[in-house]
């Protein structure tokens, strides 16, 4: 991997073991457990973040489509009406 940077951060003795376990489990080595498992806590974090922003000049159509009474959809109900396989 190209432009590594380093990334310094401290850890107590356990949460040492623990990851060194964690990553050992996964079969890979500390550094990439920790990059990799940092990274995808974030994309969680900035998803579940999520901001949508509607401008002023889309307002009331958007106004208007929220308050629309529900629409039924076929293919919605039918799978609402359907048992779960588990539940068999």
């Amino acid at each position: 991997m190209a432009n590594l940077a380093p990334v310094s951060v401290r850890i107590s003795p356990r949460e040492r073991e623990l990851l060194e376990a964690a990553a050992e489990q996964s079969r890979t080595n500390l550094s990439d457990f920790i990059r990799r498992r940092a990274v995808e806590a974030a994309e969680a974090d900035l998803f579940f973040r999520a901001l949508v922003i509607i401008p002023a000049a889309n307002w009331k159509k958007f106004e208007s489509w929220a308050n629309a009474p529900a629409r039924e959809i076929a293919g919605l109900k039918d799978l609402a009406e359907t048992r779960a396989s588990w539940q068999d």
